[in-house]
C-alpha cells in the first residue's frame, strides 16, 4: 500500500514558478514508476509527467514539455514537479501517482493522491 501526500500548490501570476511534492509512504517507493495527472474544471483528468523507479528516466506531455520537470528522490521518498513559464491554462487540480510498473498516460494509475489546487492567473 502507498499513500501519497501532495504539497506545494497555492495561486501564482502567469510566467511565475511553482515547485509542487509529493511525498510518499511505503518501504518499496523506489521501486514504484512516478507521474503527475491534472484535472482542470469542466475536464478530463490528463497526463502531465512521469518519472521511472531510478529517476534517470522521464517523459512528458506534450503542453508542459520544456516548461516543467519531474524528479524524485528515493532517499525522502519523494517526487516533484518543477513548474517554470506557468500560464493561464495550467490551472488545475495537479495529482501525484504511483505505479507498480510504469505510470503512463493511457491507463490509471495503482495510487493516487488528494490532489493539490494550481491556480495561474493572466
Amino acid at each position: 500500500q502507498v499513500q501519497l501526500v501532495e504539497s506545494g500548490g497555492g495561486l501564482v501570476q502567469a510566467g511565475g514558478s511553482l515547485r509542487l511534492s509529493c511525498a510518499a509512504s511505503g518501504r518499496t517507493f523506489s521501486r514504484y514508476g512516478m507521474g503527475w495527472f491534472r484535472q482542470a474544471p469542466g475536464k478530463e483528468r490528463e497526463f502531465v509527467a512521469r518519472v521511472n523507479w531510478s529517476g534517470d528516466s522521464t517523459y512528458y506531455a506534450d503542453s508542459v514539455k520544456g516548461r516543467f520537470t519531474i524528479s524524485r528522490d528515493n532517499a525522502k521518498i519523494t517526487v516533484y514537479l518543477e513548474m517554470n513559464s506557468l500560464k493561464p491554462e495550467d490551472t488545475a487540480v495537479y495529482y501525484c501517482a504511483a505505479d507498480r510498473g510504469a505510470v503512463a498516460a493511457w491507463k490509471p494509475p495503482d495510487y493516487w493522491g488528494q490532489g493539490t489546487q494550481v491556480t495561474v492567473s493572466s
